[in-house]
Order: C-alpha cells, then sequence, then structure tokens
C-alpha cells in the first residue's frame, strides 16, 4: 500500500535550520549527499566562514539605457561562465549608488531565482565594470585556502547543486533566499587540484572565445558575399505612401511596416546576383504539432536557451506530462528554429545531434533546406539584413510577433554553393570549439566530485 513511498526519521535537535523544514529537504538522496560531504576525509567549511561578503544585486527596477554599465541578469549566469550576450545597461550615476553589487574580479556568483537556479560562474580578470539584479547571489572570498574558480565548480557539481537546490522554494518563480547560502557546506579539496580545476575552466573560457570569433567570421563573410559589409540604412522614422503603396498593396497600416530603412534592407537583400527567392519557396517549414508522451523524458528548447552564435546552451529535461502545452515542435539533426517573437527575434539556432528528436516551443519556426545548408541558413537569419526584415514582418499588440504569411514572404539570398562551403566550415569549427569547452567544465565538474567520492572513502 506504501510502495513508491519514502520515510526519514529526523529528530529536532538534528533540524539543520529553521528556514526550511519540509519532507523533500530530508529526502533519502539529499540526507544521502550531506552524509557524503560530512564523511569525506577533507575539511569542510560553511560558505559564511570562507566569505567577506554574501550579498545579491539590485533589487530596484532600474531604469535601463542604450549603453553604460553592464547588468548581468539571471540568465547571464551559466554553469561555469558568464554569458556576455544576455545584459541590460544601466547609469553610472546608478551603479555608483549600487555599489554593493559592484562586481569584482574574482566574485563568484549564483542564480537565486528562475528554473534553473543555482548554478555559478567566476567574474574574471578583465571584465567589464559591472553590476547585477537582485536574482543574483554574490560572494566574494577571504579565505585563500578557498580558489573561486574551484568553489563555482563546486557549487556546479551535484555536492553543491543539490544543496542550493534542497534549500530552493519551489514556487511559481523557485528561488533561494541569501539567508540560505550561510549554511552550504564547501568540501576543502587539495590547493592542487583547486588549481588543476581553475586552469581548465580558464582553458574552456579561451575556447568559447574562439568559437565565437569563428561565429563572427562566418556572418563577416556572408555579408561581404552579399555586398553588406559596410550598409547603411536610411535612418529616417517616417515615410510618404499613398493608399495604392501601402495598405491596398501589403494589407499593412501600420506605419513602422513602412519606415525607409526597411525598403533599404529589402532592396539590398533583392539586389544579391545570385538570385533570391521567397522563403517558402527555399525552406520547409515544420509546424505541425507534435504530442509528447505522458511519461516519455524529452529534452525541451525554449527562448532562454538559445545562445548568440546560433548555439543551445541547455535545455529542460521533463516528462512529456509535465512539460509546458507550447512544447510542441519537434526537431531533428539540421533543422534551423527561427524565434518568431519580436524582442527575441535573434534567438535562432542550428540542431546537433545532441538534440535530435528533441521538442521546442511554438514560438520558433522550425526551418530546413534542399537548397542552402543548415549553417549558411543559420547565419543568414541572424544575420543583420534577415533581422530586420524578420521585424518588418512583425505584428500585433499583446504579444508582437512575425506571422507565418510574412515569414513565408521574406527574401532569401540563394547563397552561392562555394561560399556556402565556407561559411559551413566556419561554423562547424565554432560548434567543434563550443563542445570543447563545454566538454573542459564537466572535466573539471567531474574531477571535484570524484576526489569528494574518493576522499568519502
Amino acid at each position: 500500500m506504501l510502495e513508491g513511498l519514502e520515510a526519514t526519521e529526523v529528530r529536532i535537535s538534528e533540524i539543520e535550520n529553521n528556514f526550511t523544514i519540509g519532507s523533500e529537504f530530508y529526502s533519502k538522496a539529499n540526507v544521502a549527499l550531506i552524509e557524503k560531504i560530512k564523511g569525506c576525509n577533507y575539511p569542510v567549511k560553511k560558505l559564511s566562514s570562507i566569505c567577506s561578503l554574501i550579498t545579491d544585486g539590485d533589487h530596484s527596477a532600474p531604469d535601463y539605457k542604450e549603453r553604460g554599465i553592464l547588468y548581468l541578469l539571471s540568465e547571464s549566469i551559466q554553469a561555469g561562465y558568464i554569458n556576455k550576450t544576455i545584459y541590460r545597461y544601466i547609469s553610472q550615476s546608478l551603479h555608483n549608488t549600487l555599489a554593493k553589487s559592484a562586481l569584482q574580479a574574482n566574485d563568484v556568483l549564483v542564480t537565486k531565482t528562475g528554473v534553473y537556479f543555482g548554478k555559478s560562474a567566476v567574474v574574471p580578470e578583465g571584465f567589464p565594470e559591472a553590476n547585477t539584479s537582485a536574482h543574483v547571489g554574490i560572494m566574494r572570498l577571504s579565505d585563500d585556502t578557498i580558489n573561486p574558480y574551484y568553489l563555482s565548480t563546486f557549487i556546479n557539481s551535484k555536492f553543491g547543486y543539490q544543496q542550493f537546490r534542497r534549500r530552493g522554494i519551489k514556487a511559481t518563480r523557485p528561488e533561494i533566499k541569501l539567508i540560505e547560502f550561510n549554511d552550504i557546506s564547501i568540501v576543502q579539496l587539495p590547493q592542487s587540484l583547486q588549481i588543476d580545476v581553475e586552469n581548465l575552466v580558464k582553458q574552456s573560457a579561451e575556447l568559447r572565445k574562439a568559437a565565437e570569433d569563428g561565429y563572427t567570421s562566418a556572418e563577416s563573410y556572408l555579408l561581404e558575399c552579399l555586398g553588406m559589409q559596410d550598409f547603411v540604412a536610411n535612418p529616417d522614422e517616417y515615410n510618404i505612401k499613398t493608399l495604392k503603396e501601402s495598405f491596398l498593396e501589403s494589407g499593412r497600416i501600420d506605419a513602422e511596416y513602412y519606415l525607409p530603412k526597411y525598403e533599404d534592407y529589402t532592396k539590398a537583400v533583392s539586389a544579391y546576383a545570385g538570385g533570391v527567392a521567397p522563403l517558402n519557396e527555399v525552406c520547409m517549414i515544420q509546424d505541425d504539432n507534435y504530442t509528447p508522451e505522458a511519461k516519455q523524458v524529452y529534452r525541451y528548447i525554449e527562448l532562454a536557451d538559445i545562445g548568440k552564435s546560433g548555439d543551445i546552451i541547455g535545455c529542460l529535461c521533463e516528462k512529456g506530462e509535465d512539460l509546458p502545452t507550447r512544447a510542441r515542435r519537434l526537431v531533428l539533426t539540421g533543422d534551423v528554429i527561427v524565434s518568431s517573437i519580436e524582442g527575441s527575434l535573434g534567438s535562432c539556432a542550428l540542431i546537433t545531434e545532441d538534440y535530435n528528436h528533441a521538442l521546442c516551443s511554438t514560438g520558433f519556426y522550425v526551418v530546413r533546406s534542399s537548397q542552402i545548408n543548415s549553417e549558411t541558413l543559420l547565419t543568414l537569419f541572424k544575420s543583420e539584413p534577415i533581422q530586420q526584415l524578420l521585424k518588418k514582418g512583425c505584428s500585433g499588440t499583446i504579444l508582437t510577433g512575425i506571422g507565418k504569411q510574412e515569414f513565408k514572404q521574406m527574401p532569401i539570398p540563394l547563397i552561392r554553393p562555394e561560399v556556402q562551403a565556407e561559411i559551413a566550415q566556419y561554423i562547424q569549427r565554432s560548434f567543434a570549439l563550443r563542445k570543447e569547452a563545454s566538454q573542459l567544465l564537466e572535466e573539471a565538474k567531474l574531477s571535484v566530485e570524484q576526489a569528494i567520492v574518493i576522499g568519502g572513502g
């Protein structure tokens, strides 16, 4: 009758704190993990004892600027690195008033809120002047026996991440309170191993930078071949059109649709010497709904999982019955997914073998082409000219996006095969470097876990 249930008996005197007394906190898996930490042959220290500062970021609702001081969001913090493409800007004057959350080199950051809370990264030397939001925890070390890169990697390992997760509040927006940070247990591994971990994380950062440079080279080459590397569109914010030239031709009455810059981009793309064609003549659009099996576990990709260079930086793994209702697009290796939502149009990605048969949100268009290889298609969709045309096609009120009809009629340059081959090499090399960077972070994390397991006998 009680099959599948579990029970753990804990004395009042053994309760770890007064903030979390839920049954899940003392599940067998959580208790076993803490026992493993306590039983290892290395010193164990509380986070509060090794830090001179444990705080979080700005609790206000700042007025974002077009430029200024970097302002990191919770999504900026990935497991092992800071995603420098996800950020906002705040004014220098506001930054000056937020001295407590002004970031310093070697600060260890941890996400406090969101589905993936508990991810950690280090602020590297040479990082731009920056601040962060209240959704990010900041730890400044005072104990020179703990290396910041080791601490971050320990937090990302199962021994750290599970501690943060067990102390989190499972609400509409899951989070861990700052007060809970103090009691996180940290294993002090030998300095030599900590230095090895630091070196792996820094090597990963170098590879990630090389991967980003490779993608930038592909995009620059594409623009050069389109003859648009130095293109500047008309910045005027008005245009004059007759009824025949506007609504009767396009069916659109929104003024932004007719901005001169969009006309300039359309003309420039359409002037490509290799020719152009409407998207629906070049690409197949996969928009059939897929119904997940209730008990099968799927990888689910949403907008927040897309990196700047067309890569997928993570996904949610859930049973079909637990997935959101928008998880209805099945993707295959070689597909390119393109966000349809204004404000996130740059969220385009190439589906690699790692995500074959994953699901993505209905907020994406899923496309592939027999005329243009996947790498070139990705680079096209993320390029400034096509991004501008995607933005031109957007409409709506509450949730603005580009509809299927507008999407199908977008002009797509028929890139010459030799150019496609060159772009494919850039992108494939970029993806290979990024994968190698991820493997180094995984190696660092596993070395920490293995040392603790062995140290525990």
